[in-house]
């Protein structure tokens, strides 16, 4: 027996040690293959391996606005998922969590009901263990924070990532802290159809995308002890920094404003650009158009970029010009108009609201197509193509080079000298038979407020990093020049007579709070090649305060359908509104806080509503001179979700201070804030209005 088994175990070492044998003469079979037989077709593997190089893409660079705040950035997402096969998975214990996972998983993610989560959760336990994934997706877009607190959720805190399989990788992100706000003029980015490098597509993220994109940097393949890896040859050069002229109060406010009016009069849509006299810098730019998904209105195509036929307002295009050319000498001259003027033979010119002659000064205040067209058919009869020539000696067809993606310049033909190219210049001098960006007509509008200096609007003043910080000058339109300083004086007289004319055309926006110059106008759509003289494009541009202009302003709104559907109406309500806002926040050099018992300026009674106010959140009229009052300071801090306390605060304090806490505010009275309903700390939803009571 004992001979049997002593047997068997030398059997079994023989086996074993046989194996052992076979297996060694594999390994030295193997290794002579490939380091004798086979060496040359390894080492080119080798070679090949180590030859080739990976590029690194660059960190892409943020877009700021004026004063620093962060437009876009790159921000580090993660997402979550489970692998249901890790070689430890607690099944038992993960089954038991599953509603706790799923009622904690609603409350900080509410993507997914409880119900909804506990379905997530349990899908792939419902397949047999050997087919359920390895990297289930959780969840997206998860930030740094939001790992951590799921960590802490039961069974996702088991230390041990083989037990609870939850892994979570990073990505980064293009990332908008304020959102929507000036989304299309900032534009977005997206992966090329090329290559999986992420570039710039639209907005400022296209324009700039060579500057804010950096410089690819490349690694390269090193052989260490125990493998391949890589070596950083080159490094990325981070894209540059960005720093706009957006001013974020000020956008706030646009976007507000144009977002009210455009929802009150059921507009199409909308665009309104902001911008600085003296500088050209856009302080605000805003596109809002139907939510095509839904209720409301959302960022749309940058519209103050792209051309519309302009309708009147061009007209203070072709009187400066007339003006400064000397076509018009005497404003007192009498022009001929009657019902309509049939100049060339085509279809009779006409006028909302004629009458049989206008003085040439009242062209303007009155919008007169006849008026307008006579003063530079004077001139251009014989030589329609003329003024075209006359209007790109300006600059005006020069490309602004803005920095927005998709900028096109104006469309004024030169025209023949037959009888159509003579129709053609008569339509072309009060806005038809042409098309102008918004934007080109502002910057008319702008240099007759800055005394006939032809600023460039821009949208970037500055570019950082790399060593570089580099502030970009003030640059100009043609010669610098669209009129003589005593050709604007005069302009700037005739715009402020729209608003404040016995027959001005922008009557509706008198406010003199905020006193605005400006000129309306109105165009018919074209469908179909044909107008429609039921869907109107309305338009209104001007600066303010008229006496020493501050600020200009342009405003485009497509076919209002209700309440409201004239340009001043409309698209002039949008730019008082906008004035009126910067002046209660004391944005136009200016302080609202006056009382009514002394000599030292005057005090504006604010009667603010709420939001979707047709006639927009500020009425004022003036009361008595007043002296300034030591008022309460701002208070920093309150519980989110209750009102402030601005007792005692001045009327552009308290308004800021319950603004920026999401509440609208109703005024009454002048001086300093003496009660407030609802009361201070009170529980109150965004957007309820707080009733201010001041007392001087």
């Amino acid at each position: 027996m004992k001979k049997d088994n002593r047997s068997n175990i030398l059997f079994r070492y023989g086996i074993i040690v046989f194996c052992i044998l076979l297996l060694s003469a594999g390994i030295v079979a193997k290794m002579v293959d490939t380091t004798i037989l086979s060496a040359d077709k390894w080492n080119e593997k080798a070679n090949k391996e180590l030859s080739r190089v990976d590029t690194i893409n660059p960190t892409r660079g943020n877009i700021l606005a004026a004063d620093g705040s962060v437009l876009a950035t790159n921000l580090r997402f993660y997402t979550a998922r489970i692998d249901y096969r890790s070689e430890k998975f607690n099944e038992n214990l993960y089954r038991s969590c599953i509603d706790s996972i799923a009622d904690s998983m609603a409350r900080y993610f509410p993507s997914k009901t409880t119900a909804q989560w506990k379905e997530h959760l349990s899908k792939p336990l419902q397949k047999p263990r050997e087919k359920r994934p390895r990297a289930y997706r959780l969840i997206s877009g998860l930030s740094h924070s939001d790992v951590a607190r799921l960590r802490t959720f039961p069974f996702f805190k088991i230390r041990n990532r083989n037990r609870n399989g939850l892994t979570t990788e990073s990505y980064l992100r293009r990332f908008n802290p304020y959102g929507d706000m000036a989304r299309r003029s900032i534009g977005g980015v997206g992966q090329t159809r090329v290559s999986k490098e992420i570039h710039g597509i639209s907005g400022l993220e296209k324009a700039l995308d060579s500057l804010l994109y950096g410089v690819e940097g490349y690694a390269k393949k090193i052989a260490l002890t125990k493998k391949i890896t890589n070596w950083t040859d080159v490094a990325a050069t981070p894209g540059y920094d960005i720093v706009t002229t957006i001013d974020i109060n000020m956008q706030d406010i646009v976007e507000n404003e144009l977002n009210n009016v455009l929802d009150t009069c059921n507009a199409d849509w909308g665009v309104a650009v902001l911008m600085d006299v003296k500088t050209g810098d856009i302080k605000a730019i805003s596109n809002l158009e139907k939510n095509p998904n839904g209720s409301g209105y959302i960022e749309a195509r940058n519209r103050a970029v792209m051309g519309y036929e302009p309708g009147s307002v061009v007209k203070t295009l072709s009187m400066m010009i007339a003006i400064e050319d000397g076509i018009v000498t005497n404003l007192d001259e009498v022009l001929p108009t009657g019902a309509g003027w049939a100049y060339a033979g085509g279809r009779a010119i006409t006028d909302a609201h004629h009458s049989a002659s206008i003085r040439a000064g009242d062209v303007i205040e009155q919008s007169s197509n006849i008026g307008m067209a006579r003063i530079i058919t004077r001139r251009y009869d014989e030589n329609p193509g003329g003024f075209y020539s006359r209007v790109k000696s300006l600059g005006f067809l020069e490309p602004m080079n803005t920095g927005i993606a998709g900028e096109v310049p104006p469309r004024f033909d030169s025209v023949p000298s037959d009888r159509g190219g003579r129709i053609a210049l008569s339509r072309m001098s009060y806005g038809y038979a042409t098309e102008i960006p918004p934007l080109y007509t502002l910057a008319i509008y702008n240099a007759i407020a800055n005394d006939g200096r032809f600023v460039r609007p821009r949208l970037v003043k500055q570019i950082r990093g790399n060593g570089v910080d580099s502030v970009l000058p003030i640059s100009y339109m043609g010669n610098g020049r669209a009129c003589s300083e005593k050709t604007a004086a005069t302009m700037r007289q005739m715009l402020k007579n729209v608003v404040w004319g016995d027959h001005g055309t922008g009557r509706f926006l008198r406010n003199k709070t905020v006193e605005i110059a400006g000129k309306t106008g109105t165009c018919y759509m074209i469908e179909n090649g044909a107008y429609n003289t039921s869907k109107k494009r309305l338009a209104f541009c001007g600066f303010f305060p008229a006496d020493k202009p501050k600020y200009s302003c342009v405003v485009l709104t497509c076919h209002p359908t209700r309440n409201f559907f004239g340009a001043a109406t409309t698209s002039g309500q949008v730019l008082r509104n906008i004035a009126l806002k910067l002046y209660s926040r004391g944005m136009l050099g200016n302080s609202s806080d006056y009382t009514a018992d002394g000599t030292n300026g005057t005090s504006p009674t604010f009667f603010a509503t709420p939001s979707g106010d047709p006639f927009g959140h500020f009425r004022a009229e003036f009361s008595m001179p007043g002296v300034r009052k030591a008022l309460k300071a701002p208070g920093k801090n309150h519980r989110p979700g209750t009102v402030p306390d601005v007792k005692g605060y001045g009327i552009r304090d308290a308004i800021v201070t319950l603004e920026k806490a999401g509440y609208d505010v109703k005024i009454d009275g002048a001086g300093h804030v003496s009660s407030q309903s609802p009361a201070a700390g009170a529980i109150a939803s965004r957007g309820t209005c707080v009733t201010l009571t001041l007392r001087n």
